[in-house]
């Protein structure tokens, strides 16, 4: 039975940490929905005479893993496995961009950046330069997502566990995507705020109804994603309650319910 416990929490963190991590890093990069499916920009008015368009970071493509991941640890390992994992990860990711930053610091090799001198229409390109600019721009993300990050996982397992004590073992629709929805509306807003405005160099700044527009388009993307990805919840579920057992998989529940010591 602990065997089982450790394995499943290993693999269900791995799955969180690769995931997470990796938001982190693509987030610099805003792109656009119309353009991906080949449709001209919504340019829909919003926010002072802006309009919106949907700009999306590049983060939010696999963020929903992590949002699915979380309230299946919540489900098996409760508040605690939730909290732990977390803290993990603001500690890895936090290492991960501290690493990227020193290697930003190293002098480029001569060669390296005369192999690399020109883009394929043969544009001059200072590829040190981009390498530079990119992973500077993530260490202002870093830090806007680290602390919503934090600020959004401890919100989702509170509103979960709060969630949980009105339904049960029943309606895990409700708990998972009413903790995820509301949690995330913060990160939306908290993680765009700090990266591109407050940690932003003045000539990168983004407008607040640059910022209120591309939070408010993740924010709808996170809002639809939530609720169509539900029924991977029950799937995971499914999968997990075979593997544990019946018997296994209702103590653990009732001990991340209760809020018991249990694998911790």
């Amino acid at each position: 039975m602990k065997s089982k416990k450790q394995h499943l929490f290993i693999i269900l963190a791995s799955i969180f940490l690769t995931n997470a991590i990796l938001a982190e890093m693509i987030g610099v990069k805003i792109f656009s929905a119309e353009g991906t499916f080949g449709l001209p920009p919504a340019s829909i008015p919003l926010f002072g005479g802006s309009v919106l368009d949907f700009n999306l970071t590049a983060g939010v493509i696999i963020w929903p893993i992590v949002f699915i991941t979380t309230d299946v640890v919540n489900e098996y390992f409760g508040k605690k496995g939730v909290k732990k994992l977390s803290y993990i990860a603001a500690g890895c990711i936090a290492y991960a961009f501290l690493v990227i930053y020193i290697i930003t610091l190293l002098p480029p090799a001569a060669f390296w950046q005369e192999i690399n001198s020109t883009d394929a229409e043969g544009n001059y390109f200072n590829i040190n330069y981009a390498f530079k600019t990119i992973f500077t721009q993530g260490l202002g993300i870093i830090a806007g997502s680290l602390v919503a990050f934090l600020i959004g996982q401890l919100l989702d397992v509170y509103i979960f566990q709060k969630l949980r004590k009105y339904t049960g073992s029943k309606m895990i629709w409700l708990r998972a995507t009413g903790s995820t929805l509301i949690s995330q509306f913060i990160d939306s807003f908290v993680v765009l705020g700090i990266a591109f405005y407050v940690l932003a160099p003045e000539n990168g700044r983004w407008s607040i109804p640059q910022l209120l527009s591309v939070g408010t388009i993740n924010y709808i993307y996170k809002f639809v994603v939530a609720v169509a990805l539900t029924p991977l919840i029950y799937a995971a579920h499914h999968f997990i309650d075979r593997y544990l057992g019946k018997e296994l998989s209702e103590e653990m529940q009732a001990e991340a319910a209760a809020g018991s010591k249990g694998f911790f």
